[in-house]
């Protein structure tokens, strides 16, 4: 198989869609964040596949991105760096969660529970030095990211523009937070993984459509050769 731009397009959207459908799945499963839970298997499962999740999520965020470069403009931008910023901190942060925090769960666990609080929206009550940083600009990112970056795709008229609407609103739906459980909070991540993997399959079906229209016209194109000649 040749490696061509639309062959690592469609890729792009394969990995949107199962970056979309593992942010549902990790919702479901993901246990409850404290210090007894992270030296279990299904932390460190949660984890890994958190991170998967994030790779293949960049990966088809930038597939996104690059198909609409053009029509998204600057807003595009802007929204392509601030919400694959925010997934960037994720893997960073989730690294730690699976090789960090579980040999310190005996050790500090008051460090362990001021990690989890600082991006679960807990009280931190020790020294986590920039982490709330970095789970404020996760959180910009998330919220601002996904808004723009819905809007653009909207407005370029290229792919689903229900997933691009729906990423927008999902994004800033996350301002609802603070007014709901943690356990309930979860599902406010199902539009947004919805949306991803709507996009996904999108990009994926505007290139295989776009490839089988370039096939069927090269015989046309001999034919009228031919008939030239």
């Amino acid at each position: 198989m040749s490696i061509t731009t639309t062959t690592l397009t469609r890729a792009a959207g394969v990995a949107a869609v199962a970056a979309g459908l593992l942010f549902i799945l990790i919702q479901l499963i993901h246990p409850h964040e404290d210090v007894a839970t992270v030296t279990t298997t299904a932390w460190a499962f949660t984890a890994l596949l958190t991170m998967a999740m994030s790779v293949l999520l960049l990966v088809g965020l930038t597939g996104l991105y690059l198909r609409q470069v053009t029509e998204t403009g600057v807003l595009g931008l802007v929204g392509f760096l601030l919400f694959g910023a925010c997934f960037m901190l994720t893997i960073a942060a989730t690294f730690v969660e699976v090789f960090v925090l579980p040999p310190l769960a005996d050790q500090a666990p008051q460090y362990v529970d001021d990690f989890l609080a600082t991006f679960t929206g807990g009280a931190v009550t020790g020294d986590v030095g920039s982490l709330p940083v970095a789970g404020l600009v996760s959180a910009v990112g998330y919220l601002l990211g996904g808004l723009l970056f819905g809007v653009a795709l909207f407005r370029a008229r290229i792919l689903a523009r229900w997933a691009a609407l729906l990423l927008a609103v999902g994004s800033v739906a996350t301002l609802l937070v603070p007014l709901l459980p943690h356990s309930l909070d979860r599902l406010l991540a199902f539009p947004v993984g919805l949306a991803l993997a709507g996009l996904g399959y999108s990009l994926w079906r505007e290139q295989r459509r776009s490839s089988h229209v370039s096939v069927s016209s090269v015989p046309s194109a001999r034919l009228d050769s031919a008939g030239v000649e």
